[in-house]
């Protein structure tokens, strides 16, 4: 963070309804690397520039490469859709050392991560029920590369849940079962392989998160894991690492998605701090935004002018009159 609300530079209106006008110089912004991460990103950026008179720089990544930029560099100033499950024990460990601090611990309701299967494939095998029936069935998912081994397809590198995903195809036993885990390469290159599975009526089973697009376009059904959470410490200290040297069955755990700003811009934020607070995105609300910028093919400065158009109800709740004036006005 370079500057950022420098000053309380003058008080206006002290009567009834007066506020304070602030200064806002150069903020990082995290820009993730996904739908929803890009979205958010994008309002933020509109809003904060239009309303606040700050100077946004959005930073692409993914989730354990923004964290660790974060953690050991305080750059970006803020990542507005930070994932924890994937890097739980470092970011408990910024916080409670003060490097981080989250400002929100739920910008998007209605989460969930977690293996999935499309509807046709549950319908046509209602006696497989879990985790532990389907893993039992490689034959059902037959490999492109070596058709007698099942493909499970898990993250791409370099996200979070890679590391959670190889745990547990471990901790299931499933190469021994037959399978072989596939990585999809990137963000595009998992959306297409629920895609083209769905359209041609293939059988698939992988990792996906909702809400989502995809998840919504096609009815993928989430798929009980059969077994009890092992734990946080057992999630956090080994499913959630690289080289866990004796993953052990479990269920996902829950998902969590924190807004985390540094330390700096925790103590200099002042009500950019209280915004980011205060915006909170329903669940169907980015549900349907995902699924207009997967049917408009909608980037994510598109798609934000798209919701703050139509969802002027929703964000002007979370900025002051005075801000949502001078958003509205440059829409």
């Amino acid at each position: 963070m370079k500057k950022l609300l420098a000053t309380v530079t003058v008080a206006l209106g002290l009567s009834a309804g007066g506020v304070i006008a602030q200064e806002c110089g150069d903020i990082t912004m995290a820009e993730f690397n996904w739908a929803s991460g890009e979205l958010l990103a994008n309002v933020d950026k509109i809003i904060l520039e239009e309303g606040y008179g700050c100077n946004v720089e959005l930073i692409v990544g993914g989730t354990s490469a923004i964290f660790a930029s974060m953690d050991s560099k305080g750059v970006p100033d803020i990542a507005g859709e930070q994932w924890v499950n994937g890097v739980r024990e470092l970011v408990d460990t910024a916080i409670a050392e003060g490097r981080l601090h989250s400002v929100n611990l739920g910008p998007i309701t209605g989460l969930g991560e977690g293996w999935w299967v499309p509807p046709y494939t549950a319908e046509a095998n209602p006696e497989l029920k879990t985790v532990l029936d389907w893993i039992e069935r490689p034959d059902l998912f037959p490999s492109q590369e070596d058709p007698s081994k099942g493909a499970f397809v898990g993250c791409p590198a370099g996200w979070g849940c890679q590391h959670v995903n190889n745990n547990l195809f471990e901790a299931y036993d499933m190469a021994e079962k037959g399978w072989v885990l596939i990585d999809p390469g990137s963000a595009a290159g998992l959306d297409a392989s629920i895609a083209k599975a769905n359209e041609r009526g293939e059988n698939w089973l992988g990792y996906y998160w909702s809400p989502t697009s995809i998840i919504g376009k096609y009815n993928m059904q989430a798929v009980p894991f059969g077994v009890e959470f092992a734990g946080a410490e057992h999630w956090n200290t080994c499913i959630s690492q690289e080289g866990c040297a004796d993953p052990q069955k479990t269920s996902w755990v829950k998902s969590e998605v924190f807004t985390i700003v540094t330390d700096d811009f925790m103590k200099n934020g002042g009500e950019i701090n209280d915004y980011l607070a205060a915006r909170v995105y329903p669940g169907d609300v980015m549900g349907t935004m995902l699924v207009y910028m997967a049917d408009e093919q909608a980037d994510g400065e598109d798609a934000a002018f798209e919701f703050l158009i139509q969802y002027e109800d929703l964000w002007t709740t979370w900025v002051s009159e005075e801000v949502a004036a001078k958003v509205k006005a440059a829409l």
